[in-house]
Order: C-alpha cells, then sequence, then structure tokens
C-alpha cells in the first residue's frame, strides 16, 4: 500500500496542506487513514478515505489517492475541569487526540497519545507552582520520572502518576512490563491524577481563603 501524497483540505479548519497520517487502515472498501491537520491554527484530527489508482508500482505497492473526508465518525470529546484547562491546555488536546484514536479502535496508537498527554499534565502541574523562569525550563527538559520522584510533594499525586507512567511506557515499547494492564488501566490512572490534581488546588484555595475561623 502506498498513499500517494496530495493536498488535502481540512474538515475543521478548511485549510488546504497536507495531512500528518498518523495511522491507516486497508479494508475491501479502500483505506481509511486517521490523519492531523498541519495548519499549527488548528491541528485537529480527522479520517478520509483513500481508493486505488488500479495501478501496480515496480516494487509491488499499490498507489492510492484521497478519495473523501468522513465525516460521521461520530467521536466524542472529552471536557476538563476549568483547574485542569488553565494549568495544561496541551493536556486536553493531546488527550482528546489520544481519546479520538481510542473511539476508532485504534489501540496501538492511542495509548502512546496519553502518554505523551500525562507528561504535559505534570510539566505543567509542576511548572505553574514555580515561579523562577530557569527552574521551569529544568522541568520542561527533565525526565517525566525524575520530575514525578523530586519534584511532586503530594503522595497521592506521586503514586497514581508514577503509575501511569508505567503504564504509558509500556505502550510505547515493544516488550510490555505490565501484560494484564491495558489501556483502561492508563485511563483511570489518569483520571486519578486529574482528581488528586483537581483536589490539591481546590483545597490551597479555600484553605488561603479561610485561614482563621471567623468570630
Amino acid at each position: 500500500m502506498c498513499l500517494v501524497h496530495e493536498s488535502v483540505k481540512c474538515p475543521c479548519c478548511q485549510a488546504l496542506m497536507q495531512p500528518d497520517v498518523l495511522y491507516a487502515y486497508s479494508s475491501m472498501h479502500g483505506v481509511y487513514v486517521f490523519a492531523r491537520c498541519t495548519n499549527h491554527s488548528c491541528e485537529k484530527t480527522f479520517i478520509s478515505k483513500y481508493k486505488s489508482t488500479g495501478e501496480t508500482l515496480s516494487d509491488g505497492y499499490r498507489p492510492y489517492t484521497f478519495s473523501s473526508i468522513v465525516r460521521d465518525a461520530g467521536v466524542e470529546t472529552k471536557t476538563f475541569s476549568e483547574i485542569i484547562s488553565n494549568i495544561s491546555p496541551s493536556f486536553v488536546r493531546i488527550y482528546n487526540q489520544a481519546y479520538t484514536a481510542q473511539q476508532l479502535s485504534l489501540s496501538d496508537i492511542c495509548g502512546v497519545g496519553y502518554r505523551k498527554a500525562i507528561e504535559f499534565l505534570i510539566k505543567d502541574y509542576i511548572i505553574s507552582k514555580l515561579s523562577d523562569e530557569a527552574t521551569k525550563e529544568k522541568i520542561k527538559r527533565k525526565q517525566l520520572m525524575q520530575c514525578i520522584e523530586q519534584d511532586i510533594d503530594d503522595a497521592k499525586i506521586k503514586a497514581v502518576a508514577a503509575r501511569a507512567t508505567w503504564l504509558g511506557n509500556d505502550e510505547t515499547h515493544y516488550v510490555r512490563k505490565w501484560e494484564e494492564k491495558d489501556v483502561h488501566a492508563l485511563c483511570t490512572l489518569i483520571d486519578l491524577t486529574i482528581h488528586w490534581i483537581e483536589s490539591e488546588i481546590e483545597s490551597e484555595r479555600l484553605l488561603k481563603e479561610m485561614p482563621e475561623p471567623r468570630k
């Protein structure tokens, strides 16, 4: 199978661009491609269909050209709290790209997206508590597990974030260490990480607003 690279109009922003192909699936009806818009102000994902040209290349591959956008995929978008959205809009964007892939049964790639989302959530959470720009830059370049072990004080956030990272790493490696765990367990750990981050931040806000009992 060989996809002919050509410009496609993004169904979300209408920009004419060459999409970034994330995953392709061949069926009797043609080739379905899960792609991302390369317009930097958009970068949303969509599905397109490619059809065979009827030719066979000298190397044995059959070329496929763009046919149409699949507009009725029916995928959902997960909404996050204002706390999480403010801390890490990048996490929200990346998580929903992975969530889209999961809903489309692209199980081999959605876990990789969730792993990337975890890194943005944890690092942006740590950075949100810092004022020194040099320290912020160090966090951006630091290994994720080092950030979790060294830069998070809350024991519950530290514990669930570490385990989310373990399972996220499994999604990127050839050999899995946690064979009995799947992407659903990973999503549960991400949800728990979010819960404890929100609990910590909301608790700090209320304690700051109510430092002493009123007389």
